[in-house]
């Protein structure tokens, strides 16, 4: 296998798909080709609407096919989060959602041969408890199922763990393809600029009635204050051969913890993470772990990912803007993005076609931003727009930071990278930086 490429990426041909030609009219523009922008897309043709999706590059070639591929309804801690912050009414909208989410997932994938496997999902603390019992105790008071457990097939000695039964792991890549082979999807297609109903791109205009901004983080930054609401996190992944299989899917309610699930041999073995533009572990962060918890194993294989990440730590799902009354978005999504983007894609089908979703006031992006991590945000943007030293990001100017491990250029304000070419790796920014 190849080092700096995820195992997805190795076990699946890719569809091709052509290049926009020229102008074309639409009723739903969907921009962006990762998962999120594929399942709209999808259920969108499903329910007879006239729609097309345009992608920069090429389909799943950014975050997407560097995922982990857990699906599942827990999502760190979150449950008792959002009781404490939106009461037990949200908690259960949000545990709804995701496992609709999960039973689109069981239907889908009987139809597609993409290695979908049922395993339960827990989520640990190396050293308090008391954060376990009380989403524990979440979870029972909203009425969903839930262990409680101090033992697992990870070597860690941890304070405990909270469990659900049935969830799934899955490639991801042999999904999407599946379900995207036939679909009106144009590659090489950059959306430059939206005006109005119009969109501007690298290959002619696209006249729709309706939008959605399915691109990770998004590149309007004139609405909806993403760039103050989200910041993203950088984590890495080892995948070790000669690892016991661990039968299930293990993942530290830290978000610099540590991750773990199987896949074809393989044990995947997550960490190492930091904000994007900070120092971090790294891969030698998690291959020393794996010389200290699994001496006999071999590093096949090894990659990196990015996750957008919230205030409140639940995904933007809805109208991009209350000032803009035909643009949607899906963003995000805090590490959880393949039930995240099913349940948004449920949503956002609903709300483009006038119909009312259950599930659509706990995602709504015009929800409070009176979060401390909001003002966290202002901080290091504020602190690296002031830096004065080159170069800059090409997104909104702070002071780019080399990343060592990945010979990268990384934005601490807003997680835009570039290679030391200065060419743009991941968004917000949407123009190469010349000046690395």
């Amino acid at each position: 296998m190849s080092q700096n490429k995820s195992i997805w990426s190795e076990t699946v041909e890719k569809p091709q798909f052509s290049a926009l030609e020229g102008d074309k009219k639409t009723d739903v523009l969907v921009i962006g080709g990762g998962i999120a922008g594929v399942l709209c897309l999808h259920r969108l043709k499903n329910a007879g609407v006239d729609a097309i999706l345009v992608e920069a590059k090429e389909i799943c070639d950014g975050i997407t096919k560097n995922t982990t591929a857990k699906l599942t309804v827990q999502h760190g801690l979150i449950y008792d989060k959002i009781i404490k912050k939106y009461g037990k009414e949200a908690a259960e909208m949000y545990f709804v959602a995701q496992d609709s989410a999960l039973k689109e997932y069981r239907r889908l994938c009987a139809e597609i041969n993409c290695d979908f496997e049922e395993k339960a999902s827990f989520v640990y603390s190396l050293d308090d408890c008391k954060k376990i019992l009380r989403e524990y105790e979440a979870l029972q008071s909203i009425g969903r199922p839930a262990v409680f457990s101090s033992k697992a097939n990870i070597p860690l000695s941890f304070a405990g763990a909270v469990g659900i039964e049935h969830q799934a792991q899955f490639n991801p890549l042999k999904f999407l393809y599946g379900i995207a082979s036939g679909l009106p999807i144009f590659e090489d297609t950059k959306v430059i600029e939206l005006r109005g109903n119009v969109a501007l791109t690298n290959r002619g205009k696209i006249l729709f009635q309706k939008a959605i901004v399915a691109t990770h983080f998004p590149f309007m930054n004139k609405y909806g204050s993403y760039f103050l609401k989200m910041y993203q996190h950088r984590s890495y992944v080892l995948g070790l051969e000669g690892a016991p299989d661990i039968d299930g899917m293990y993942v530290d309610e830290d978000l610099k913890g540590l991750s773990f699930r199987n896949y074809e041999g393989l044990l995947l073995f997550g960490g190492g993470s930091h904000r994007t533009g900070k120092q971090g572990g790294g891969w030698q962060e998690l291959r020393d772990l794996a010389k200290l918890y699994y001496p006999r194993a071999k590093v096949v294989t090894q990659w990196a990912t990015q996750d957008c990440i919230t205030l409140d730590g639940i995904p933007y799902i809805g109208l991009y803007s209350s000032k803009l009354a035909d643009i949607y978005v899906i963003t995000g999504f805090n590490k959880w993005g393949m039930t995240s983007s099913m349940a948004g894609a449920m949503v956002l089908a609903d709300l483009v076609a006038g119909k009312k979703n259950d599930f659509a006031g706990v995602f709504s992006p015009q929800r409070s931003i009176l979060h401390s991590q909001l003002l966290l945000n202002g901080a290091e943007s504020i602190l690296n727009l002031i830096t004065p030293t080159t170069p800059r990001c090409s997104h909104l100017g702070c002071a780019l930071k080399y990343n060592k491990q990945e010979h990268t250029w990384d934005c601490p304000c807003h997680g835009s990278r570039f290679t030391d070419k200065g060419e743009v790796i991941d968004n917000p920014a949407t123009d190469d930086k010349k000046n690395i």
